[in-house]
């Protein structure tokens, strides 16, 4: 399989031809090998438009939707960047393109292995990828300029929001049915602003399920 053919004609029919025109975003997007991200008997998957399984509750996002949440998050090269989780770390690895530095967070071993391996392999020197619990977000990295949820999440906790600088913005598939809204928290002093951007669908991320209701 041709993959740097596949990833040119994914740019231009499943990125560009959905509204992302941040060129920031595009050029990234369009750096980013997503083959090597996924195991050898999925990477023929890498460039269709669908979210595709890496490993137990975590997934290599569909592209249109990562791209645009990526054009939302308005990326600067100067940014100082949160991915939750790493999972592949390919999120990671196309901010290593778009921001100053990356932290990002796993707490699978293998996972997070073999995120490593990929992005040392790629050369992506300024992404850091931290052991830890992805819910707690790295405060000790923090404030970021941006935040990033590679899934979709029941809410936004306030405590990883809380990691933002001034100005950061948070961006996240805020999902509690089958349908998602993409969402952007902006902080400015004590408040957080939000706005709800578009519709999709995307695999949730376990950590930030919704909790069960109680019933009496």
């Amino acid at each position: 399989m041709d993959f740097e053919l596949a990833r040119r004609n994914m740019v231009v029919s499943q990125v560009q031809t959905n509204e992302v025109t941040d060129p920031l975003v595009i050029e990234a997007i369009g750096l980013v090998p997503r083959e090597r991200f996924l195991p050898a008997a999925r990477q023929a998957q890498a460039y269709v438009d669908e979210d595709v399984l890496v490993a137990d509750g975590r997934w290599l996002m569909e592209p249109m939707v990562a791209a645009k949440l990526l054009q939302l998050a308005d990326v600067q090269r100067s940014d100082h960047a949160l991915v939750l989780p790493c999972g592949s770390g390919y999120m990671a690895a196309v901010l290593h393109h778009m921001a100053g530095s990356v932290v990002t967070v796993e707490r699978d071993g293998p996972v997070r292995d073999n995120a490593t391996k990929v992005l040392a392999d790629l050369s992506a020197d300024t992404v850091a990828i931290v052991s830890g619990q992805v819910t707690h977000g790295c405060p000790g990295q923090a404030p970021f300029d941006i935040i990033v949820f590679d899934g979709a999440v029941a809410e936004i906790p306030q405590v990883i929001l809380e990691q933002l600088a001034e100005g950061g913005r948070c961006v996240a598939m805020v999902q509690n049915g089958p349908i998602g809204r993409a969402t952007v928290v902006q902080r400015t002093g004590p408040a957080f602003g939000r706005r709800a951007e578009f519709d999709a669908s995307i695999p949730s991320l376990s950590e930030f399920a919704a909790k069960p209701a109680f019933s009496f």
